[in-house]
């Protein structure tokens, strides 16, 4: 096994990601050279996804994984941020191939819930995986996992502001964090950081997003205005969460959990980062 860097979390249904860094990967970095910075949107070609209310869904996990019963929640978080980033990256022909319906949402769901599996699976650092246990995973497993079902053809990192804001001219990124209890309750706008003692709220898990945007790019004397640049992204908690299921967070939050975070982008097509 590689040397790999793990900080679990504990999985509770609705959060489900740990962090793992494995150094052979973060090699690939996308460096930022002073390109121009500018906001960009990708948005996602399925209906916002919700991880925990299952079996409204109408989805029954139970017959699709030999489960003795259904579950309602699952710490999927990872899938479901991945389908919302192959909803973008992949074409409608691909994603018809791949067996991954972008219309029908409980369909997209038992996509992003097999994605998940896979990752567990591939998460070589732990011994357990679903549907055995709800187990949670990595943002680097399911990169795996896409790659291995040949959805992507490559994943590099970002471990900066700048190389974050650069990946995101180019495309969606996965983004795994820690999530603390203000953030459940956004503010106006989605901001999951609208209370100022956001930091101080109990920390609840792990979770994995995908970022969609990159907005209100803001410059004090030519350099970065962290506080005033903004991300937003696709959450797995159904549309009346936050903006119709997007959030947002400002840059400077990323910076204050950056230690926490991981930033993974994969991509199509050959493009080379």
């Amino acid at each position: 096994m590689p040397d790999l860097t793990v900080r679990e979390y504990n999985p509770t249904g609705h959060l489900g990601r740990h962090q793992v860094l494995d150094p052979r990967s973060l090699a690939y970095r996308r460096p930022y050279d002073g390109q121009p910075l500018r906001a960009t949107a990708w948005e996602p070609r399925i209906p916002v996804l919700d991880q925990k209310n299952l079996l409204a869904q109408g989805i029954r996990t139970a017959e699709a994984y030999g489960l003795e019963t259904d579950v309602d929640a699952l710490s999927s978080c990872t899938g479901n941020a991945a389908a919302a980033l192959l909803s973008i990256l992949l074409t409608p022909e691909q994603a018809y191939a791949a067996s991954f319906n972008t219309q029908d949402a409980a369909m997209a769901e038992h996509f992003a819930i097999g994605l998940y599996a896979d990752a567990t699976a591939c998460d070589q650092w732990s011994d357990l995986a679903w549907p055995s246990q709800d187990v949670g995973s990595s943002g680097l497993g399911v990169a795996k996992a896409m790659r291995n079902r040949g959805l992507i053809d490559q994943y590099g990192h970002a471990t900066t502001a700048h190389q974050l804001c650069t990946l995101l001219q180019t495309g969606p990124v996965l983004m795994g964090m820690p999530w603390r209890s203000a953030m459940s309750e956004p503010g106006p706008d989605g901001f999951i950081d609208a209370d100022p003692a956001w930091a101080d709220s109990p920390l609840e898990g792990g979770h994995e997003v995908c970022l969609i945007a990159l907005e209100g790019v803001a410059f004090i004397d030519d350099h970065l205005d962290y506080d005033h640049t903004v991300l937003r992204f696709r959450q797995s908690w159904g549309g009346a969460w936050g903006d119709h299921g997007d959030g947002r967070l400002r840059l400077s939050t990323y910076l204050a959990l950056r230690e926490e975070i991981d930033l993974i982008q994969p991509r199509k097509d050959g493009v080379v980062l």
